[in-house]
């Protein structure tokens, strides 16, 4: 029998150390004024930020990323019929070298998960948390 510590199971859906290079443009409401961030890590490491919070966003697009940036085929999905609000967000740029082109809203309970999912990527300003 082995002295070293089982390692924790790897969640299938994270992306350790990712490099990302995105811009995100923020707008609460239609034709509202932008707000424009950026994140830029090699290896997990932030490089440029002019996020609130970028450990926080290279921690969530490392986690989601793949999965909300892109998206396996599937059947459609049930989503609940509620409003969070008019904030829309465009993220573009790369993830691990593959193009970004993302579009965020709150119009229904699906489209209000993946925004809170990547929160800290989409500003972590006021109602960017999907709070209703």
């Amino acid at each position: 029998m082995s002295d070293t510590p089982a390692s924790p199971p790897r969640d299938p859906g994270l992306t350790p150390d990712p490099d990302v290079e995105l811009t995100v443009i923020l707008t609460h409401s239609p034709g509202g004024p932008e707000h424009v961030f950026a994140l830029v890590s090699r290896s997990g490491q932030v490089v440029e930020s002019t996020l609130p919070d970028p450990a926080a966003a290279i921690a969530a697009v490392g986690r989601f990323g793949e999965r909300i940036f892109f998206p396996e085929p599937g059947p459609p999905k049930l989503c609940t019929q509620q409003y969070g609000g008019p904030q829309v967000a465009v993220v573009t740029g790369t993830f691990n070298g593959r193009a970004v082109n993302s579009r965020f809203s709150m119009t229904d309970g699906c489209e209000i998960a993946r925004w809170r999912a990547l929160s800290p990527l989409l500003g972590g300003v006021a109602g960017s948390t999907g709070a209703i």
